[in-house]
């Protein structure tokens, strides 16, 4: 993990953004984004003398573009512009976006591409490593000008007004908190708040931070999927590499790969194994499970490209060229972003779909092959798992509804000058409501897998699915007599989140 990451023009890594975000890694700037920075004011500070149009040097903003401003209300024109764009309504986002947007912003800054002075890109670093977050607002972004609302959010604060959450947490005003700091509040100059808050820097961070737990999710699907497998006495057959090999996706030959180690050396696989079993073939959500979650899997790799693209870019408009032009532009449409972020929220709906009807399976004395009713210690007076598949099923549901793409959708905004937007923040807020949702499907299936292996003695899971259930063993009682389920579905999100699971299972899992 980074403790210290160096930002200059080079391109970010999603591991860089996930530290500072999530891991509070302080941040620099690097001696030649400091010399990038201060060549380019140059170039705006010359402008700013000129009585020629330059769009948010000597303009005003969107339709109002065509208003010149006077030199002298030059200065007072980025300050009116960040107060009226911090526009946005709603609760406030969760830490980690807000410090994921401002990395972002400050690399966009560090390419020496946006006119910012030094002082001002040095005291959003200040900002950063202060772990002072501002506070931004779930809704005001339609993911086109960027994300305007939110970025106008922290540079607002940078200027010591509006409010912020504290290192400790706590909310306070702006200007208390940076005093607290010892940061000095910034006067914006020309140029300045407009290159502060035109980026796509919050769907970006949100990106960066889904396909990091996305690609943890996936193995846990993997994990899930095989302990299902065994539990209903499934055959590990399916997911050989030679099968697999007939339809050569690279996600799916990872699943199918995983699930067969995950089950290799299984008591229970090898105990049906004979030609006088009658189960010719499983059912789809089983069988298939590799070419589902390699499907995820390889969607999860597309985004990551257009991720790693969007890290190689400078996003401003207008933005200064190396040969000292200002020009307008349209980097800052968030349509790459938009469409990735819905791809990857219809792919976890699929996923959990998935992994519900594994779960049902497991709970139906007709499709079971031996478990009591809904893993029940006494049917009948015990509900056992039934009502914890009626949370799964309801988030698998909501996850359906989350799938529906918001970059399909595009509503013109400023007098019809902006008259196509992305939504991709849209997007991006969905999909973090996808990933949790996806974790509680995940865990749902841990547990009623698990339970269902008890139930299996004296038959073993093998080494690797075994060892996942003896962690959750450490935090969940096996089958017993009914009891309260909801923290139990709490430790097992946990013990996703944290990792405990797949590395349980990773250490026993057959190379």
């Amino acid at each position: 993990m980074h403790n210290e990451l160096f930002l200059g023009p080079q391109p970010l890594g999603r591991d860089e953004v996930v530290a500072v975000a999530r891991g509070g890694a302080r941040v620099r700037l690097n001696e030649l984004a400091e010399q990038r920075i201060a060549a380019t004011r140059e170039h705006i500070a010359a402008l700013a003398a000129e009585q020629r149009p330059v769009y948010g040097v000597s303009t005003g903003f969107g339709a109002l573009a065509v208003r010149h401003i006077p030199a002298d209300r030059r200065a007072a024109l980025q300050q009116a512009f960040v107060r009226s764009h911090a526009a946005g309504a709603g609760e406030p986002v969760e830490p980690e976006v807000v410090r994921a947007q401002m990395l972002l912003r400050l690399h966009t800054i560090a390419t020496g591409h946006t006119g910012v002075r030094p002082e001002t890109a040095q005291a959003l670093t200040s900002l950063l490593n202060a772990g002072i977050v501002p506070v931004v607002h779930e809704h005001g972004s339609l993911g086109c000008s960027g994300d305007l609302a939110p970025l106008a959010s922290v540079a607002l604060a940078l200027t010591g007004e509006g409010e912020v959450f504290d290192a400790t947490g706590q909310r306070k005003p702006a200007a208390a908190a940076l005093a607290e700091a010892g940061i000095e509040p910034v006067a914006l100059a020309e140029k300045e708040g407009l290159a502060l808050t035109n980026g796509t820097d919050g769907m970006l961070g949100m990106l960066v931070l889904a396909l990091a737990d996305i690609a943890a999710l996936l193995d846990v699907a993997d994990l899930t999927a095989a302990m299902s497998v065994e539990a209903l006495l499934g055959t590990d057959r399916p997911f050989a590499a030679d099968l697999q090999g007939l339809r050569p996706h690279p996600g799916q030959a990872t699943s199918a790969e995983r699930m067969a180690t995950l089950l290799a050396n299984s008591p229970i696989v090898a105990s049906h194994r004979g030609p006088d079993c009658p189960l010719v073939q499983d059912a789809y959500s089983m069988r298939c499970a590799p070419q589902v979650h390699g499907a995820a899997r390889d969607t999860a790799e597309h985004a990551a490209a257009v991720a790693e693209r969007e890290l190689a870019a400078a996003i401003d408009n207008p933005v200064v060229l190396d040969d000292g032009r200002i020009e307008s532009n349209g980097n800052f449409h968030g349509a790459p972003l938009g469409y990735v972020l819905d791809f990857l929220a219809i792919a976890l709906a699929d996923v959990a779909n998935m992994c519900e009807r594994r779960t049902d399976r497991m709970l139906d004395v007709a499709r079971s092959h031996g478990l009591p009713a809904f893993l029940a210690d006494d049917p009948g007076v015990d509900s056992g798992h039934m009502i914890a598949h009626y949370t799964q099923a309801g988030i698998a549901s909501e996850l359906k509804r989350v799938a529906a793409p918001a970059s399909v959708d595009s509503i013109p905004t400023s007098a019809m000058q902006e008259d196509h937007v992305s939504m991709g923040w849209s997007a991006a807020r969905k999909l973090r409501r996808a990933v949790d949702g996806l974790t509680t499907v995940l865990a749902v299936e841990l547990l009623t897998a698990a339970r269902a292996l008890d139930l299996r003695a004296p038959l073993e899971p093998g080494p690797a699915t075994g060892a996942a259930r003896e962690v959750l063993r450490t935090r969940v009682p096996g089958p017993g007599p009914d009891r309260h389920v909801a923290p139990e579905i709490t430790a097992a999100e946990e013990l996703i989140r944290d990792g405990t699971i797949h590395a349980a299972a990773e250490t026993r899992r057959s190379a």
